[in-house]
């Protein structure tokens, strides 16, 4: 991940900066370059503990981008201009900002986390700028007003039912702490699982702690508790803190995360002897196993330095991919405004799923996968609603 992180890094350090000169292909032909060129933002972290969720991100877009610019048949070249809100709520704003202040970004794929993404929101609206999110997935986020925002991943409600499904059937719990980190994507997970377990009978036990780098005092607390399970509804530099302090202390219940932990920085940070049998939820499947993903996985590596697509990297491809879509429908009318009008008429087939949405900006359809981390690495299981089948 170094190439591509020093890559990224940079326009982390930078803030805001236009990313198309790294594109493959900019050295065209003449008549390439005398094409139409559209910006289009990204926002997400791009610097921060939990960066690799927006490195996904932004190489999933990458290649859509890269893959649009050798298109012969679109009359139009693309450029990035990224900025970094570090994952942070109260970077949301600033960040989107930047971007609202470019009268040349058409439209906007991010932001990445939940907490941005609600303080950046009304700005982006305000401006008329489409923005969809790869990943954020707070389930009130589509339920605030926002008349420019869409996201291609289900919402917590989805994944919150499904691994209290899981839970309850496959792993027959019967007691079961759930924590979040008191953030918008922590709390809206944690609720929805929440609702969903007690729904199933099981015992709740509930508590939320802040991120924090001493997780010694909280892994008593939940060892006290003695609960089958744990699930954490927070981001993957807490919880391998957390699973790091719950190892130490011999806890023997079933660790259990979403899709904010879903990546392999989870092992390396918790170390693979004290990751080894965490199981994470996700409304995301992995393209690295999936036979119909593999064109996609290719070009995505030849993009982004031989690294493979990690979570997001997917949901942000299909996204880009979206809005690729509309600006070559609406052709020369293609401006802020026509974008947002035409966009909820998007019918594309998807590295993920059909793009398609629902007039709260929702996106059609949705499956939730569990993983494994097996010997080091993770792994698919398969979608809940095959794994608990009776």
């Amino acid at each position: 991940m170094r190439v591509a992180g020093r890559r990224v890094g940079a326009l982390a350090i930078a803030a805001t900066m236009v990313a198309g000169a790294i594109l493959a292909g900019c050295g065209g032909s003449d008549g390439e370059r005398g094409k139409k060129e559209y910006l289009l933002g990204f926002q997400g972290p791009l610097s921060g503990d939990n960066q690799q969720l927006g490195l996904n991100a932004y190489g999933g877009m990458l290649t859509a981008v890269d893959l649009a610019n050798q298109r012969p048949d679109l009359p139009f070249r693309l450029r990035i201009v990224a900025s970094d809100d570090q994952g942070l709520a109260d970077q949301g704003a600033t960040a989107a900002q930047k971007l609202v202040d470019n009268p040349n970004i058409l439209a906007v794929v991010g932001p990445v986390f939940s907490g941005p993404t609600k303080a950046s929101e009304p700005l982006y609206s305000a401006a008329g700028l489409l923005s969809v999110s790869p990943s954020a997935t707070a389930p009130g986020l589509t339920d605030l007003g926002f008349t420019t925002f869409f996201r291609v991943i289900a919402p917590d409600t989805v994944q919150g039912a499904a691994a209290a499904e899981y839970l309850s059937k496959v792993l027959k719990a019967r007691t079961v702490f759930s924590l979040d980190d008191r953030s918008e994507y922590g709390i809206g997970l944690s609720g929805a699982l929440e609702r969903s377990l007690s729904a199933h009978g099981l015992n709740v036990t509930h508590d939320g702690i802040n991120p924090t780098k001493d997780y010694g005092s909280e892994a008593s607390k939940i060892i006290a508790a003695d609960p089958d399970v744990l699930y954490y509804s927070g981001y993957y530099s807490e919880l391998a803190l957390l699973v790091r302090a719950l190892r130490g202390k011999g806890f023997t219940g079933r660790i259990v995360s979403g899709d904010g932990s879903n990546d392999d920085q989870l092992i390396r940070q918790a170390g693979t002897g004290n990751a080894e049998g965490v199981l994470l939820t996700c409304a995301c499947g992995d393209p690295n196993s999936d036979p119909a993903a593999a064109g996609f996985v290719g070009k995505f590596r030849s993009v982004n330095s031989g690294i493979r697509p990690g979570t997001y990297s997917g949901e942000a491809y299909d996204a880009t991919n979206a809005i690729i879509d509309t600006v070559r429908r609406l052709g020369d009318a293609a401006n802020r405004s026509a974008l947002v009008a035409a966009f909820g008429s998007v019918n594309i087939p998807g590295v993920t799923k059909q793009i398609t949405f629902r007039k709260d900006g929702n996106v059609d359809g949705s499956t939730v996968y569990v993983y494994q981390i097996r010997d080091g690495r993770r792994t698919v299981l398969g979608p809940v609603d095959t794994l608990a089948k009776p």
